[in-house]
């Protein structure tokens, strides 16, 4: 189901729920407030690690090269940041940007830790309105953040603003699962054990929960194509990971 929104003044959906637009921001950031610290082990927990070959297969894709410019939106604790350091080594930039201070923390407190330093830079930003000059990157990601912007067409002209001409979106998102059967499997699992395992790992049901419900509401794979090529973008295509599950679209700014 596609994201029902009738303008800023109007109501989204957070999860299941219709609120208000301008609280959908801070209902999101209380989630992950509340889930930061232990975002990393919940990720390998509820993927069963499986979250580590999709961002590799995202990198992989991005065809990053040593000098470019290369934004992580929503990067969270700076899985993908981290492997695009190494691609770009120092003579590019790698920008970890993220609307949560909690989750920014983390990342940039993760990376440091690792020894990912010299070439990154840390930016708290709306991905629906980017801090950043038109025609500046070469490469801009965002995994497993587009279901919960607000506004996810004006995030998408923003980053295709922000692209240089021949830069290109990758997009890893939790998606429509393709192969029959699936979907029962996958629904009794998202509502009945992720829940269960975020009250037992984090103290906090409510958040798994709502995680269940973005992924529902989230646009399918055709549409979120759809959307990307509304906001400008070219060659856009998708690939389907783990039955569909999760998909990685990729579009260009020629």
């Amino acid at each position: 189901m596609a994201e029902q929104q009738s303008g800023r003044s109007g109501t989204t959906h957070f999860g299941y729920r219709q609120v208000p637009v301008e609280e959908k921001a801070q209902r999101v950031a209380g989630v992950f407030h509340s889930v930061a610290s232990r975002y990393d082990l919940m990720n390998d927990l509820m993927s069963f690690g499986i979250h580590r070959i999709w961002k590799f297969f995202t990198v992989q894709l991005a065809g990053v090269r040593r000098g470019q410019r290369v934004l992580d939106l929503a990067g969270g604790t700076g899985d993908l940041a981290a492997r695009f350091s190494s691609l770009v080594g120092p003579e590019g930039e790698v920008v970890l940007a993220d609307i949560n201070r909690s989750m920014l923390r983390v990342g940039r407190d993760n990376l440091t830790n690792r020894g990912v330093v010299g070439n990154l830079e840390y930016v708290q930003a709306d991905a629906e309105r980017l801090p950043f000059p038109d025609n500046h990157f070469d490469c801009i990601t965002i995994a497993f953040g587009l279901r919960n912007v607000t506004d996810k067409d004006a995030a998408l002209r923003s980053m295709h603003r922000v692209l240089k001409p021949g830069g290109r979106l990758l997009v890893l998102e939790f998606s429509r699962p393709v192969v029959p059967g699936l979907n029962r499997l996958y629904d009794a699992y998202s509502f009945t054990l992720l829940p269960l395992m975020g009250k037992l790992v984090t103290g906090d049901a409510d958040s798994y929960r709502y995680l269940a419900e973005s992924i529902r509401m989230h646009p399918d794979q055709e549409t979120l194509r759809g959307m990307m090529e509304q906001a400008g973008f070219e060659r856009c295509d998708y690939h389907n990971l783990s039955g569909g599950i999760v998909a990685v679209h990729r579009g260009f700014k020629l």
